[in-house]
């Protein structure tokens, strides 16, 4: 997807120096190319196949941030337009591949206002704009994420409160409970508890009996003797 445009396939005239660094770069060997093309450029500070090539091996190397400052030196100085685009071009891919999407977009449309007509430009573009989308939007999701982990901590953490708040004025009222149940026990002993100076009814009952029956017994008595004594005898008075 990410191609980038190397300038020397189509430079034709090179000193031995990039000559040399571009075999290397088509072996694949993109370090030894890389030093070839730092010597290059130490001749010649103004070599722009030198500096761009640089750039091309340094990205190839998974340089990335290297490769972006080179692309970004060429796209600032170069007054070629072609080169300028194509600078632009890698300077989007470079910055892509640091994951610095925003940045790259920036790069690409650079790129395309100075040649609308590159494809690869463009659609390198539409894709690091719908990443940026779908980053976005996880980003987004993993921020409502994150509240509601917070919302349903917080609410668990009230539940857990209030759960133990209850608990504790249960073990309150259930303890009231036993205090006032023990008081009572309590009361009803002290009076079912026979006190001394206090009868109980069927004492008292026996012993109003007993008063009534002395009573009557009294009067019984009293009555005969009042009878007897009324009893006189009735003789003649000589």
């Amino acid at each position: 997807i990410f191609l980038i445009h190397s300038y020397f396939l189509f430079a034709q005239k090179e000193k031995s120096l990039i000559h040399q660094g571009n075999k290397l770069y088509t072996q694949e060997k993109f370090k030894d190319a890389e030093e070839n093309y730092r010597k290059s450029i130490e001749r010649k500070e103004a070599s722009v196949e030198g500096n761009f090539n640089l750039g091309d091996a340094l990205y190839k190397q998974k340089k990335f941030e290297e490769a972006a400052q080179q692309f970004n030196k060429i796209a600032s100085t170069s007054g070629d337009k072609m080169v300028k685009a194509k600078a632009y071009h890698n300077l989007g891919n470079s910055l892509f591949q640091s994951k610095k999407i925003e940045e790259s977009i920036s790069a690409y449309k650079k790129s395309l206002m100075v040649n609308p007509k590159d494809e690869q430009t463009r659609y390198n573009l539409a894709y690091a704009q719908e990443m940026l989308k779908k980053q976005e939007e996880q980003k987004n999701k993993d921020n409502k994420d994150d509240k509601n982990k917070d919302q349903n901590k917080d609410q668990k953490d009230k539940d857990k409160q209030d759960q133990d708040k209850k608990d504790e004025d249960k073990k309150d009222q259930d303890k009231d409970k036993k205090d006032n149940k023990d008081d009572k026990n309590k009361d009803n002993q002290e009076q079912q508890k026979p006190k001394p100076d206090q009868l109980s009814k069927d004492d008292a009952e026996r012993m109003l009996e007993a008063l009534n029956h002395n009573e009557q017994k009294t009067q019984d008595k009293l009555k005969n003797e009042k009878l007897k004594g009324g009893r006189k005898s009735i003789g003649k008075d000589w």
